[in-house]
């Protein structure tokens, strides 16, 4: 079926047809015209601190290798062999000195650089191995000890891209003294969904939480986020919603961490280390910032963070109905090891993949994707209009921004997204 992209969102993307969730045209144009063309999200410093350490990533469905070379540099690889396409990397992580092709033997170095032919020692003619290394991702580049790659060697530079949205990053990453760290390969699960709806979820939908985790969430605790809460969208795609406490909210009411579940009952060591921290906030990163309490923010295309939760998460998309999910739990470098290890389970508990939270998201989505598919309701788009127009600029913060009631981070989104794909089409 021909894929007619200004039929699939209306002009101010109050509308969005079903059709954007299921349909495998639309997929193949978003494989060109978004991941394509985006910076993607492929792993953090503290991932790969020595010389060989590596961890597997993925740009769509393009299995990527991210690894510190001898050189010290990092690379990005894709993981296919130049011989036959096989991986030639089959551990999430690890350190090695060679990554090896399991077919024919054929042996490349950490930065992607083919040495061995074993085959060749039989042969008169010998091929030139330095034209046949792993292919590199065309460009890579760190913020803040964040590697992104992209396919597009024009791309504008990442600082760039990510543009105001390093304001709302900043507020959670300077912080801590001693930065954050990635704690191990990420949970890693696979749901009959649609990749932008967990995107979208975490851009700024926090107004589902009392009614779709009404277990956990009472109506009465969301009326924080109803007070303070505002979402912002820096730039169209990118999102940060918050709550910006009042200059006088005692410290407990504002520090990071100290409302998540795991350090509600980590005891007195844990909430004086969340104390001591939230104490030097406006020192790190200024009064406005230290009185920030997160919520979920996004980096266009398919990069989330859970501020409280302290969760990166990426949606894989695997087709139009089916995404791989990616999610790290985080902690501060420098905590205490056994802080660390209460600190996890903040995330552990609610937004790994056995977390009560994510498991009643991860069921919605999927059955978004099943109601995106119903027969005879293709004329019934989806209704993004909340909000429409009531976003504003603020004056102490970078971005249009509102009530977290408002859809406008959704609508900014599409928009982009439309755009994207109309240029695939030109």
């Amino acid at each position: 079926m021909l894929v007619n992209v200004c039929e699939l969102v209306n002009d101010d993307a109050t509308l969005v047809s079903r059709r954007c969730w299921t349909d495998r045209d639309v997929y193949e144009l978003e494989k060109k015209g978004i991941f394509g063309k985006a910076w993607l999200f492929l792993g953090h410093d503290s991932q790969i601190k020595e010389r060989g350490d590596f961890v597997q990533a993925y740009m769509c469905e393009t299995p990527i290798i991210l690894a510190r070379g001898s050189d010290n540099e990092v690379h990005a690889s894709i993981n296919s062999c130049t011989h036959r396409g096989l991986p030639v990397c089959r551990a999430d992580h690890g350190n090695t000195k060679r990554f090896v092709c399991p077919y024919h033997n054929w042996s490349y170095t950490v930065e992607g650089e083919l040495v061995t032919i074993p085959q060749e020692r039989e042969l008169k003619s010998r091929p030139d191995k330095s034209l046949l290394g792993l292919k590199q991702v065309p460009r890579l580049e760190s913020w803040r000890g964040f590697y992104f790659g992209s396919f597009d060697k024009d791309i504008i530079p990442l600082e760039d891209y990510l543009g105001d949205q390093r304001y709302y990053l900043e507020a959670f990453l300077d912080r801590f003294e001693g930065g954050i760290e990635f704690v191990g390969a990420p949970h890693r699960w696979v749901i009959e969904a649609n990749w932008k709806l967990p995107m979208e979820n975490q851009l700024g939908d926090v107004n589902h939480g009392p009614f779709l985790h009404a277990a956990v969430i009472p109506l009465e605790a969301n009326q924080e986020i109803i007070d303070y809460g505002l979402s912002a969208v820096t730039e169209a795609g990118h999102g940060a919603t918050f709550r910006l406490m009042p200059e006088n909210a005692p410290i407990d009411d504002v520090a990071w961490g100290m409302e998540a579940p795991g350090s509600i009952l980590g005891g007195p060591e844990v909430h004086d280390y969340l104390r001591a921290t939230q104490a030097k906030a406006e020192e790190r990163v200024g009064a406005l910032r230290a009185r920030m309490k997160g919520l979920t923010y996004g980096v266009y295309p398919n990069l989330s963070f859970l501020w409280s939760n302290a969760s990166f998460k990426v949606s894989h998309p695997r087709g139009p109905g089916k995404v791989e999910y990616w999610s790290w739990s985080v902690v501060p470098a420098d905590a205490p090891e056994e802080i660390k290890k209460t600190l996890r389970t903040n995330y552990t508990s609610l937004f790994g993949p056995g977390g009560i939270l994510e498991q009643e998201d991860s069921e919605v989505w999927s059955q978004q994707f099943r109601g995106s598919n119903f027969d005879f309701a293709d004329d019934r788009p989806y209704f993004y209009g909340l909000g429409l127009n009531e976003e504003r600029p603020h004056p102490d913060l970078p971005g249009m921004v509102d009530v977290t009631a408002n859809e406008h981070y959704a609508r900014a989104f599409f928009t982009r997204w439309r755009d994207a794909l109309l240029a695939v089409e030109k």
